[in-house]
This record gives C-alpha cells, sequence and structure tokens, in this order.
C-alpha cells in the first residue's frame, strides 16, 4: 500500500474509489486516515498533515503518530 501525506491545499480524497475514513490507534494518540483505491487498483492510504479542516499548526503536527499509523495500515511508502 502507498501512503498519501498532503500538505496544504491537498485534501482532495475524490481521487480515490471506495475511499473511507479510519481512526488509527497509535503510541502517540489517535490519527484518521482516509483508505481506498486508486484508479481501481491501487490502495492507498491518503493523509492531510494539517487535519481535514487544515486546523493543526506546523508545530502542532503529530508526526509520530501519522507514521506509526501509516505503518500499522501496512504502508510501504510514503508520498
Amino acid at each position: 500500500m502507498v501512503g498519501i501525506i498532503g500538505g496544504t491545499g491537498v485534501y482532495d480524497p475524490a481521487i480515490m474509489e471506495d475511499a473511507h475514513n479510519q481512526v488509527v490507534s497509535t503510541s502517540y494518540g489517535d490519527t484518521e486516515v482516509t483508505v481506498g483505491n486508486l484508479q481501481g487498483r491501487r490502495p492507498v492510504a491518503f493523509m492531510p498533515r494539517h487535519g481535514g479542516d487544515h486546523s493543526v499548526p506546523p508545530h502542532m503536527i503529530n508526526y509520530r503518530a501519522n507514521i506509526e499509523a501509516m505503518y500499522k495500515l501496512g504502508v510501504k511508502r510514503i508520498i
């Protein structure tokens, strides 16, 4: 599975089919990831770095939770 961590302005998980939100519990807290298929054939985990509503400032991003969540979902590469 490929993971995408979107930055400012990258919040459109509509590029995925069969997308669903999933809360992943980690050692550093819970984080939300959208999981779906890209072009009907490749599983993708999408995470907006600043939160879906752009409410998380850069110094408050829980990077460790985000990376552990991707690992727990089986992500092998992160873009």
